[in-house]
């Protein structure tokens, strides 16, 4: 908040001449309630109408570097066909005249309107498809140890493949599948330049008498140790979830592209939907970090996360999200979360659980909160969540479609955003429902 300024007015133009009355900009202001909000600025992208008055101009990287705010990430919420897609959408396609890149997971396979526009094709990722991503492609150290670089992949590595194994089993790893799993990785690096799922797997149903001897255990019993991962990790190799991330990256897939999407829509009402978001979102990770290592501008990068709540109700894929979240600054990205209702970050868990613990610190640290219309029955859990005053809790379940408040860092503005003609085109998803 800017601090108050002396402000010196003379009461009446005609009769007794009254003494001057001085009063600070912020009674003023109770005094003349309709003086428009300052705003965030004038760099950015335009977004549409501050309803207080006024354009509404916003770029979470430009927030960052003034210290506005504390990190550049963002939380969208909105009902469905209240606009928050739109709005997603079209700020990316915008930020791209500041030469900003997007990365976006696409679950419900709905950015292919965007990606044509942008003279691109989605990258469509289907059981026993085409395309293979490896989840364990090596990115650079996010702490910028140049000497211990292999060390910084390898811990990468690991952290997902114990997410992933964690997801699928329902439960935390046991200090001795954790073991098994970490010789398996490494077993499989010294065979293969880059690790795949499958030699992981391979590792894990056959360990070598060096990797037992290294843990001070026989091979039978390493092989018991890790049998239970082993068997959940082969799902992603042989089973329902097979010809996605099974093997090296396929050649020649073109990652510099102002826009790069993952559509995941097969695989929308699979079960293991979390685990393949948190697949897809560690190859694009890596992929960003060794695009974006070395550029002047250090990349500034948008990564889009669709249907958030299908990695956050996965406990082990959620913790590895958590500190993806948080390293990501590193390489310039900000990220994107987009769900439905605030009770998202609730509803996936019990309410003292580790997962809803999680969702909320994800929510932490995003700083910006776009919130579009949400249900009566919302309002609660979006009072208490995003530190809503009453005012603005009242004022939720009124809001028409393409009107969100945003809370930034500590500021809050009634947005209405506006669309061109070429961007209603690109974001229409009722165009079944109408006939079109």
């Amino acid at each position: 908040m800017r601090p108050a300024r002396p402000f010196h007015c003379m009461i009446g133009t005609t009769g007794p001449r009254v003494p001057a009355h001085q009063v600070t900009t912020r009674n003023l202001g109770a005094a003349y309630p309709l003086i428009a909000e300052a705003g965030l600025g004038h760099r950015g992208t335009v977004i549409g109408d501050d309803l207080l008055g006024g354009a509404f101009i916003f770029d979470p990287f430009e927030l960052y570097a003034q210290g506005v705010v504390s990190n550049p990430n963002m939380v969208v919420f909105g009902q469905i066909g209240r606009g928050k897609s739109a709005f997603v959408k079209t700020f990316l396609w915008r930020q791209a005249v500041f030469g900003r890149r997007a990365w976006v997971i696409d679950p419900k396979g709905e950015y292919g309107d965007l990606a044509d526009a942008w003279g691109v094709r989605p990258v469509a990722l289907r059981p026993g498809g085409a395309i293979r991503l490896n989840p364990l492609d090596p990115g650079p150290d996010p702490y910028g140890a140049a000497p211990g670089a292999e060390d910084g992949a390898a811990r990468r590595q690991l952290e997902l493949l114990a997410s992933l194994a964690s997801a699928c089993l329902g439960r935390s790893l046991s200090p001795r599948e954790r073991a098994a799993l970490g010789s398996a990785l490494g077993d499989a690096a010294r065979r293969t330049d880059v690790p795949t799922v499958p030699v992981v797997v391979d590792a894990l149903l056959a360990p070598t008498a060096d990797a037992a001897a290294s843990l001070r255990t026989s091979r039978r019993t390493l092989l018991e140790d890790g049998r239970d991962v082993a068997l959940e990790l082969r799902r992603l190799v042989h089973g329902d979830l097979r010809g996605m991330f099974d093997g090296p990256t396929t050649p020649g897939l073109d990652l510099s592209a102002p826009l790069v999407v993952l559509d995941l829509s097969a695989l929308y009402t699979s079960a293991a939907l979390g685990v393949l978001m948190a697949c897809a979102m560690a190859w694009l990770q890596a992929a960003l970090a060794r695009t974006t290592l070395g550029r002047p501008d250090g990349g500034q990068v948008y990564l889009v996360v669709d249907e958030a709540w299908a990695i956050l109700s996965n406990l082990g894929v959620a913790r590895w999200l958590q500190s993806s979240w948080k390293l990501s600054r590193a390489f310039g990205v900000s990220n994107v979360a987009v769900l439905h209702r605030v009770s998202d970050l609730r509803s996936v868990g019990a309410s003292d659980s580790e997962q809803v613990a999680l969702a909320q610190g994800l929510l932490a640290d995003s700083e910006t909160r776009v919130v579009y219309a949400q249900a009566p029955g919302e309002l609660e859990a979006a009072a208490t969540l995003l530190s809503l005053s009453s005012t603005e809790s009242d004022l939720l379940p009124q809001l028409r479609r393409g009107v969100a408040l945003w809370k930034v860092g500590q500021r809050s503005f009634l947005v209405q955003h506006r669309l061109s003609a070429i961007e209603r085109h690109m974001v229409d998803t009722d165009g079944a429902m109408a006939g079109r």
